[in-house]
């Protein structure tokens, strides 16, 4: 290899070679360095000559050399690529730089005398592979997140799920803490300047979660100090990571001081608080924990943090808004059903309303009694178009249209077509079904029309349910009108069942085979308006999908028994038997 004499080469190789921006080395058999290039040579902040003699490893202690890889080319002659990485002496803003080699064997009369070397500085194109690779993974961490998070309108299961989430990806155990309504006695200022938060959520690795358990728990107001983590990334509005927490840290973070050595039984050595922002506005925060032996946070886990709490945050506020919301929807309906008409002293009507879960807002359900002056009371259900606070207040107008109009209407259909015109006039009313009812117990005699709604049912003493045919007209506010009458011959132990879909829908179940399921129920034998309801929701799935409203009626005082087996109903002109 001494006689080999690398540094006579020709001129216009040389010149090739000084001038390639491609860093190019010689190593004889021993790798020692033969010839630099001016190119490697800066890449390596040593100059040209004093490569010469030396090995890799020995003029570059903070790089892997792979000798291995490059003894294997001189072993048999195959070229090889490499991609090593580390430290050189020369100056860099990257703390940690890579390099792509190609590597060939130089032989003279067959014999091997050295390895040329050509190698590319890739640290930028590394760089951008992993910040490549991390945007995929924090896409696919943002993906599997869509179907774990926000999987309901509650606030706590929202922040239950966000807890174990950020365990399962991201760390040892986490809590999410959320600030009071700014209506709430504990949304004040404390008098050190701290702030108190509602802890809503905890979760942990297995091994830990008793542990973690012990130092703070689900429900709990928790005080934070001015300076702690906590204030700090709630006032900046950004991560706060706090790693190898010392002494001082722990005492200035922890909302109890006397829970500090419970924080190091549990192991922590590592925290990251992470801003809950929504519509722009801090609503809580999150916080990250590590132990042995999971390493401490980086800005990568920031980042990613981050993006899982800003798709929390939005569906936290979701949550929040419509709780606040559906709690006075339910308080105005429950309030607009409290008192309905008193009916005439002969009949017993009964009512149950049963809002739907907290998975759906909650809807426009109504029911109504009116006492006539000339002895029939009128009876109606029925259900406003749409969810929210804007269809509990329709429901109230057409409540109140029907107490007006029930005294001036004789019959049922011409009562729901006198309502259908009026709420026609208002443009911004929605629409309605209804089913009314002519109420006359001492006859057995009860006269219907139907808006859009589902057909009343009655109940034998027995316990079995059958449907009443009830032609449906249009729901009322179409202007559509046209509702027609039909007429019911009930025995005086039979009682009346007014229903809303809550009671039977199923999402992706044909309505038909919704009131089938009804009319094959069995209920209590021989049982009243009021006990007959409480079996009808007994059997109903709680939460519901959708709103339940019922309305019962029956004599209420028994009946000569003449009609006691038969039960009939005019239909298309004819009276008929119901089967």
């Amino acid at each position: 290899m001494a006689d080999t004499p690398w540094n006579d080469l020709p001129q216009p190789l040389r010149r090739v070679l000084d001038g390639t921006p491609a860093g190019v080395a010689v190593l004889d058999t021993r790798l020692r360095y033969r010839y630099v290039n001016p190119a490697l040579a800066a890449m390596n902040g040593v100059p040209a000559e004093q490569h010469l003699g030396r090995t890799i490893a020995e003029l570059l202690p903070g790089i892997d050399p792979r000798e291995d890889v490059l003894r294997a080319v001189l072993a048999d002659g195959q070229p090889r690529e490499i991609t090593s990485s580390g430290r050189t002496r020369a100056g860099s803003p990257e703390g940690h730089r890579y390099w792509y080699g190609a590597y060939h064997r130089l032989e003279t009369a067959g014999r091997p005398v050295g390895l040329v070397g050509i190698v590319l500085e890739v640290t930028a194109a590394h760089r951008q592979q992993r910040e490549l690779e991390q945007a995929r993974a924090r896409l696919a961490l943002l993906d599997t997140a869509a179907t774990r998070l926000g999987t309901t309108l509650d606030v706590d299961t929202t922040c239950g799920e966000l807890a174990a989430f950020l365990v399962d990806h991201l760390a040892d155990a986490a809590t999410v803490e959320l600030l009071p309504h700014p209506d709430s006695r504990h949304a004040r200022t404390l008098p050190d300047g701290g702030r108190r938060l509602l802890r809503t959520a905890i979760a942990a690795k297995p091994a830990l979660l008793e542990q973690v358990r012990q130092v703070g728990e689900r429900g709990e107001h928790v005080d934070y100090r001015p300076d702690s983590a906590v204030l700090r990334c709630l006032a900046e509005g950004r991560p706060v990571i706090e790693n190898l927490l010392t002494e001082a840290d722990l005492r200035r973070s922890a909302p109890n001081p006397e829970r500090i050595a419970d924080y190091r039984a549990v192991g922590i050595h590592s925290a990251m608080v992470v801003p809950l922002t929504a519509r722009g506005h801090r609503i809580g925060t999150v916080t990250l924990l590590r132990t042995d032996p999971s390493p401490g946070f980086d800005q990568d886990d920031a980042v990613a943090a981050q993006d899982l709490a800003v798709r929390a945050a939005i569906h936290l506020d979701n949550a929040s808004r419509f709780s606040r919301e559906h709690a006075v929807a339910v308080d105005l309906q429950r309030a607009m059903l409290a008192e309905p008409g008193s009916p005439h002293p002969d009949i017993t009507v009964a009512f149950r309303y049963r809002p739907a879960g907290t998975s759906a807002l909650i809807g426009g359900d109504w029911y109504e009694t009116v006492a006539l002056p000339d002895g029939r009371t009128v009876l109606a259900i029925g259900d406003v178009m749409g969810h929210g606070i804007e269809a509990a207040a329709h429901m109230s107008h057409y409540q109140a249209m029907l107490r007006a109009m029930a005294l001036l209407e004789p019959n049922a259909d011409r009562l729901l077509a006198r309502m259908d015109g009026l709420a026609g006039d208002v443009h911004d009313y929605r629409p309605s079904t209804c089913l009314a009812v002519y109420a006359e117990p001492a006859r057995g005699r009860y006269c219907f029309a139907s808006a859009g709604h589902l057909p009343p049912a009655v109940v034998r003493p027995d316990g079995d349910v059958a449907l009443l045919p009830v032609e449906p007209g249009p729901p009322l506010g179409t202007g559509q009108n046209g509702y027609a009458p039909s007429i019911a011959v009930l025995p005086p132990d039979h009682t009346l069942l007014l229903f809303t879909d809550g009671l039977v829908e199923r999402r992706d179940e044909d309505i038909d085979r919704s009131l089938r399921r009804l009319t094959a129920r069995r209920l209590p034998a021989g049982a009243g308006p009021e006990r007959l309801l409480d079996a009808l929701l007994a059997g109903a799935p709680d939460p519901a999908e959708d709103d339940i409203a019922l309305l019962a009626a029956a004599p209420a005082r028994p009946g000569p028994a003449r009609n006691r087996e038969v039960l009939t109903v005019l239909t298309g002109g004819r009276w008929k038997p119901l089967a």
